[in-house]
């Protein structure tokens, strides 16, 4: 058996980024970008006004009472176009570009108009609710970087920046295959001994969530013309994941079926629980993970080791991080593999706590669906006392 850090670092090692495509700005909401977006234009283009009032020159109303001809207007998007000359003033309004000549913003609140005259209570300020052009960003500046997956917010400053399209990794392609006899769809007729097929819901979810494009290829029967079957059904795809199957029983076909058409194994078995049954290797040129069957197997190691697979492939960097946390039970040592307990999470006097389920049985997905995180324990991690420091993996 490997180590959790070897096995995720020979997984990530196997994946390259994938290619750039250029897509629609409307389309990149979680998109993760190929390359530096830059601003084609400064924002504002132009000095304009951040109130509604007058636009002056400073030095012609340098004290309150001061009275000025005004000779024109400014609204956001008509510029007054002309050059301010000594006296007069430009009735503006937010968002409007400052008429040349002009350096000061007198706001309507201060200013007293009476046909084509205006004055003034209080003295004109230089610069004064004027925001320069290029405030926000100036023309070539990276508004957004490589490898930054994009938000709503991101997409808004790249549009401010006068882009319409930007270039993004291709979402990676992930087969999953689902096997076993016992295995049947949601609400489907079930065979005697049979069971619901639930993870690959999940691993679809979580693909989508870390930016790939999961491909179901259904629930294969334990034999080992379907399950090599997968290597067609498969192609394309830039990782396949299979579920069950990568034990060492007599219906565990993964290997012994995929063998005969190119699987070349990398590792097998890692010092974890649960998930230890894990299989890595390539199916001719394609990364291939063996997801253990059990269903909380199953989604801790996609979280795991399915995660950073994505995050390379997307040229992102994996942000599964341990945080610290104090358990509210007493945990005792650990045996030689990495443990991962399942624990929901509460804020106690300024800490966070993490209570451990009492059955962690990994058959059971009502556990893991209730947990906030996992308990990470160290192999040959001593005992602890309730209360003690503990590394916990937040989930979702």
């Amino acid at each position: 058996m490997i180590s959790v850090d070897e096995a995720t670092a020979r997984i990530v090692a196997a994946f390259a980024p994938t290619a750039a495509e250029r897509i629609a700005l409307r389309q990149g909401a979680g998109r993760v970008l190929a390359e530096d977006v830059r601003a084609r234009m400064n924002q504002p283009p132009d000095p304009v006004s951040s109130m509604d009032g007058y636009a002056v020159r400073a030095a012609d109303a340098a004290a309150p009472g001061a009275a000025l001809r005004v000779v024109g207007a400014a609204p956001a998007g008509h510029p007054y176009g002309k050059m301010l000359n000594a006296g007069e003033s430009v009735r503006i309004f937010t968002g409007g570009v400052v008429p040349q000549g002009a350096d000061s913003i007198v706001i309507q609140e201060d200013a007293q108009r009476d046909g084509d005259t205006v004055s003034f209570t209080v003295a004109a300020i230089p610069h004064r609710h004027i925001r320069d052009a290029g405030l926000d960003f100036k023309q070539g500046d990276v508004l957004a970087a490589a490898g930054q997956r994009l938000t709503a917010r991101d997409l808004a400053l790249i549009a401010a920046g006068d882009n319409a399209q930007i270039a993004v990794r291709r979402r990676p392609k992930v087969a999953i295959a689902a096997t076993g006899d016992e295995l049947s769809p949601p609400a489907s007729p079930r065979k005697p001994g049979g069971i619901v097929a639930s993870s690959g819901f999940a691993l679809c979810a979580m693909i989508e969530g870390w930016g790939g494009d999961p491909i179901d290829l259904g629930i294969l029967p334990d034999t080992t013309e379907a399950v090599a079957s997968i290597a067609d059904k498969a192609a394309g795809a830039d990782l396949i994941l299979t579920i069950g199957g990568a034990s060492v029983g007599e219906h565990d076909l993964v290997q012994k079926a995929l063998g005969p058409r190119g699987f070349e194994l990398d590792f097998w078995k890692i010092a974890m629980r649960p998930g230890k049954p894990l299989i890595f290797g390539k199916l001719g040129a394609t990364p291939l993970l063996g997801l253990p069957g059990n269903p909380v197997s199953t989604l801790v190691c996609a979280q795991l080791f399915l995660k950073p697979a994505l995050a390379a492939m997307l040229g992102t960097r994996d942000d599964t991080a341990l945080v610290r946390a104090r358990t509210a039970t007493p945990l005792k040592e650990n045996d030689g593999r990495q443990d991962y307990i399942r624990a929901e999470l509460s804020w106690r006097d300024g800490d966070r706590w993490a209570q451990a389920f009492g059955v962690q049985d990994s058959s059971m997905m009502s556990v893991l669906a209730k947990a906030d995180a996992l308990i990470v324990r160290a192999p040959r991690a001593p005992a602890v006392a309730a209360g003690a420091a503990v590394s916990v993996l937040l989930l979702d």
